[in-house]
């Protein structure tokens, strides 16, 4: 797949050499295997896609300002309530790290939003990062707050325009969304793991299947702990026996591995036909995940906890990564996810984005898989349990088949219990 990518990127760029029009090639870096002119041209390529618009402005002639923003709490749920000052609302579901994030979100984002016309929806959401500095807390602390909102506006907008989230945020290309079921277990010994793992994908329809490897155990207080060493070099061999080649099987080591290691656990992914091997070493260590992706022909994942967009350009640009998988609360919202989405698409590389939040954060998953062009195969799933009581008209919400059909309706495309919504009071700093 690689070689293919660069002998595109090659004839691009001598042919607009060629033309006359940039001399991107005056010198060479054999040191990693690309081109310096491959690079300017693999750059110049995403920048152009980071500066496109993502938000579909177009369907509104109207104003829709911003009048009120308010978060709402009840136990460990949080909502969002957006109203305009044309007297539309919408409603997003909040993620669970609000309950340690709600300063942030009511002192560092909240007042931007205000009075904006959430046409501009693009802007904002652009220059929210720079307001009051809020660039310092990159990552999940401004990611969620921003992402928050961001999915109650757009809720509002699609009410409005009667469009779906996907709509709003491209075209829709997958109408119904494969999924593959998540576990975890990783710090349970050998036989448990393999039983807790079989029992979980026994209650859903599916074909696909992510393991944990290695023993990055983030819940332990122990500052020396090990895990059940000698473990994965089992389990990865006895979870394909036990599932044939029938189950798509895939690999995360949530960046535990030295970039030694890390090779060698992917030979042995590949040796058993697993897809692709996510998070093999630190997400940021960019040198290691490409030393990673040189010396395996499984694909690389990488990018749930990426707060960047420069971190997602040099890993496409350099050829470092085959499958995004920008999330969509810890990376802020859809609308930053679809930038990554579509640098990756132009490279001719795939999008998984990784799942997290609980409640309806499988809901969101699917709308935005919906408007990509170039997702995966399977896409992250819990399973489509819910606290949230609600009802949507447009889909059952079941796998079937291994795939969840997406909502339809306008905006989220469910309704949630309006008794459950009055259970939640304004948080206030």
């Amino acid at each position: 797949m690689k070689n293919n990518r660069r002998e595109f990127i090659s004839k691009v760029v001598l042919g607009t050499i060629a033309t006359g029009s940039s001399s991107m090639l005056s010198c060479r870096d054999f040191s990693n295997g690309i081109l310096d002119g491959e690079k300017s041209m693999n750059y110049k390529i995403l920048d152009e896609e980071l500066q496109k618009p993502v938000f579909k402005r177009e369907l509104f002639s109207e104003p829709v300002h911003i009048e009120s923003i308010s978060l709402l709490n009840y136990g460990d749920s949080f909502l969002c309530k957006v109203r305009s000052s044309e007297g539309a609302e919408g409603i997003s579901v909040g993620h669970s790290e609000l309950k340690n994030l709600y300063p942030l979100f009511l002192r560092k984002v909240q007042p931007f939003f205000i009075g904006k016309d959430a046409r501009d929806l693009d802007d904002i959401i652009e220059r929210v990062y720079i307001y009051s500095l809020n660039f310092r807390y990159n990552g999940i602390s401004i990611g969620i707050p921003v992402a928050t909102i961001e999915f109650a506006v757009l809720d509002m907008m699609g009410k409005i325009a009667g469009k779906s989230l996907g709509n709003l945020i491209g075209e829709i290309h997958n109408p119904e969304v494969g999924v593959y079921i998540a576990t975890e277990f990783r710090e349970k010994p050998l036989e448990e793991h393999l039983e807790l793992i079989q029992n979980t994908v026994s209650q859903y329809d599916v074909n696909a299947l992510k393991i944990k490897v290695g023993y990055q155990h983030a819940w332990t207080k122990e500052l020396y702990y090990k895990g059940p060493i000698g473990k994965t070099e089992k389990l990865i061999p006895k979870v394909r026996e036990i599932y044939g080649d029938k189950m798509a099987l895939y690999a995360d080591a949530n960046g535990y591995y030295s970039t030694k290691e890390a090779i060698q656990v992917g030979k042995m992914l590949q040796e058993n036909n697993y897809k692709y091997f996510e998070e093999p070493v630190m997400f940021d260590h960019f040198e290691d995940i490409k030393a990673v992706a040189d010396s395996l022909d499984i694909p690389i994942a990488n990018g749930e906890q990426d707060y960047s967009f420069y971190n997602f350009r040099w890993l496409l640009a350099n050829d470092g990564i085959e499958i995004v998988q920008p999330d969509n609360f810890y990376f802020g919202g859809f609308i930053r996810s679809m930038k990554v989405a579509k640098m990756a698409h132009a490279m001719g590389k795939s999008c998984v984005p990784h799942m997290s939040a609980g409640g309806l954060g499988y809901l969101y998953d699917i709308h935005f898989v919906s408007a990509i062009p170039n997702a995966g195969e399977h896409h992250e799933t819990h399973g489509a349990k819910s606290n949230i009581p609600f009802e949507c008209p447009s889909s059952p919400l079941k796998i079937t088949g291994g795939k969840i059909k997406v909502p339809t309706g306008p905006g989220l495309g469910i309704d949630i219990d309006p008794s459950f919504i009055l259970k939640h009071i304004e948080v206030t700093v």
